[in-house]
């Protein structure tokens, strides 16, 4: 299966609409007890999350994963530090590329694939105001074209 694609479970739409992604890389995740359970239940919020790299391992900040209702005492906290699982030379190239000035590290997509929990990464330039601005116009522009397009179609 390629990277990025199985069961979709949680979605970073707002890294989209604030950063330009320049690559993605996809990573395992530890997790403890009964977080994947509160995974395949889609309780999962990526929003303000980040991934840091540190002592030579990459971990992801931030991620809030509710925790499981049947879960009682075995629950986890649902704000931890959780370690990502990326080859040792992808975690040197992305220490290299986050490095530079204006580039971070954000995590894009948590998805199920072939019964395990992944995450697509992305390495992410920051925009302007004026970049956003830009993107929402294309973006009208383009729904305004499609709207045209179909009236066109129905006559």
């Amino acid at each position: 299966m390629p990277r990025g694609e199985g069961k979709t479970v949680a979605q970073n739409k707002k890294a989209y609409h604030d950063y330009f992604i320049e690559e993605t890389y996809e990573a395992g995740i530890v997790l403890q007890g009964t977080e994947i359970k509160s995974i395949r239940a889609g309780r999962v919020n990526l929003k303000d999350s980040y991934v840091r790299i540190q002592n030579g391992e990459a971990d992801l900040f931030g991620m809030h994963i509710s925790p499981y209702e049947q879960g009682n005492r075995y629950n986890h906290d649902p704000l931890r530090t959780r370690k990502l699982l990326l080859h040792k030379r992808e975690i040197n190239k992305l220490f290299g590329e986050s490095k530079e000035s204006g580039y971070a590290l954000i995590p894009l997509k948590l998805y199920l694939k072939n019964g395990f929990c992944k995450v697509l990464i992305g390495l992410a330039r920051g925009k302007k105001n004026y970049d956003k601005r830009e993107d929402l116009k294309k973006k009208e522009a383009k729904r305004e074209i499609e709207r045209a397009f179909r009236e066109r179609q129905k006559m």
